[in-house]
């Protein structure tokens, strides 16, 4: 199976679980978060130059019935939500990067094993796309 949008990516899913569908086991409603990022790809929701990718998922949890941190920085989403000891779809992924950090949604996992995640700010558009698995520091399932 293949990622949306990226050839040579393949995704993997939980058990029971589809592209189309993106359920996990968890029961946190990650499904309808990974489908309202999806609505998003190629575009810039925000109408921001740069630094937006933590209101990019902020808009997103709150289009999906969920509440965000309420800040523009990606840091503050590793203390948002129910911590989770690694990638599952539905999960926001935290990383730093030099100068900052970001932000995005697991949306599946690549062969190599490394996350397939969507986040705002990438290249400035909503991107899917593999991250390297030891770039992130924190997974968190959204919660109320």
């Amino acid at each position: 199976m293949q990622a949306h949008g990226f050839a040579n990516t393949h995704a993997t899913f939980p058990s029971g679980a589809s592209s189309g569908d993106m359920a996990t086991s968890g029961g946190f409603g990650s499904s309808n978060v990974v489908a309202e990022a999806r609505r998003y790809l190629g575009g810039n929701p925000t109408g921001r130059g740069s630094l937006w990718c933590a209101r990019f998922m902020n808009l997103v949890l709150q289009h999906s019935g969920f509440h965000g941190t309420g800040s523009d920085m990606a840091a503050s989403f590793a203390h948002y939500g129910q911590r989770v000891s690694g990638p599952q779809v539905g999960a926001i992924a935290v990383m730093g990067r030099r100068g900052g950090g970001h932000v995005g949604i697991i949306t599946g996992i690549d062969a190599s094993g490394n996350p397939i995640m969507i986040s705002g700010n990438n290249g400035n558009r909503v991107r899917e796309a593999p991250i390297s698995r030891g770039r992130i520091y924190a997974y968190v399932m959204p919660t109320n």
